[in-house]
């Protein structure tokens, strides 16, 4: 189901309305069937060319945005399969934190669906496909909107649900290695350490400070907290150990202070225009993807009508 093989049947359906229509122009009919031939299939050629280059490029991307989703699919089953939650699927209820796995797996499955039922609809003029093509992508389009809108009008509940998304997180850290990677490089990118501090980093049993804690990260944090010196080429692992044991003068020299709550709130009102572009960027393409399909169907109907 190639691009080529897409644009070979829609100019097969071109041509076919345009014979149907130069037949009818000739045998003289008139009315509201003729009227609809001129309508649907007046210069037929014509706006089949300028349409045919459009619908492929279409057709191209639901085949890349399918195969994209398989791809994303793929490499959340691989990890799961490396951390043996495939060969245990109980096991997937255990984490007691975000496993980073499930952005693979809910991407790639809402790609693979939205790819699949856009390909196969407008190749095969499926309009069931095609309509459950625009449900499913305003439903999409509406729970980013209804997102958004509670965001802004929600800031305080927002942060503290970000708030506690971070610490339970926290409490998990040494619990799987793609969390851990998560965490590490969310705390290096944005310069922060634990939600709204380093002392938040006592919800782990290996770095709180309790007398009964007897890891040797007591009172440390992670290297992910340390600050970075550019001479280093290796990075030391054992950075935070004993970290939150020195003063808080001290302790701003070798860590992060900041919390990355705080810090991502910095981040993203110093790059607002960007973040708000790419999100109206990709409202953009959805509404275009609705309306495509819709257009689509429409004309699927139409020429099915005339028959």
């Amino acid at each position: 189901m190639e691009p080529q093989n897409a644009e070979v049947r829609i100019q097969a359906r071109c041509t076919w309305a345009t014979q149907k229509h130069l037949i009818r122009q000739s045998e003289g009919e008139m009315g509201a069937l003729a009227l609809l031939d001129s309508v649907l299939f007046g210069d037929a050629n014509i706006i089949c060319h300028a349409i045919l280059p459009v619908l492929g490029r279409a057709f191209a991307g639901d085949v890349a945005l399918k195969f994209l989703g398989i791809a994303f699919l793929g490499i959340g089953l691989w990890a799961w399969n490396e951390k043996g939650v495939l060969s245990n699927i109980s096991s997937i209820t255990d984490l007691g934190g975000f496993d980073p796995v499930w952005l693979f797996l809910v991407v790639g499955g809402v790609m693979f669906i939205l790819g699949f039922a856009g390909c196969i609809g407008a190749l095969r003029e499926n309009t069931f496909l095609l309509k459950f093509f625009s449900v499913f992508l305003g439903i999409i389009f509406f729970l980013e909107l209804t997102a958004g809108v509670l965001a802004f009008v929600f800031k305080d509940w927002i942060k503290d649900q970000l708030y506690f998304f971070i610490n339970n997180n926290i409490r998990a850290y040494r619990d799987d290695i793609d969390l851990q990677n998560l965490i590490d490089f969310t705390q290096e990118y944005w310069q922060c350490c634990g939600a709204f501090g380093a002392d938040d980093w006592n919800l782990n049993i290996y770095f709180n400070c309790t007398d009964s804690n007897a890891s040797r990260e007591r009172c440390g944090v992670p290297f992910s907290c340390c600050t970075k010196d550019p001479a280093e080429d290796v990075i030391n692992t054992q950075c935070g150990y004993d970290a939150r044991q020195k003063p808080e003068v001290d302790q701003q020299i070798v860590i992060y202070t900041k919390g990355c709550v705080p810090q991502f709130e910095k981040w993203l009102q110093d790059n607002l225009t960007i973040v708000a572009g790419i999100f109206i960027g990709i409202a953009l393409l959805q509404v275009f993807g609705i309306c495509l399909a819709q257009n689509l169907v429409s004309d699927i109907e139409a020429v099915r009508a005339s028959w």
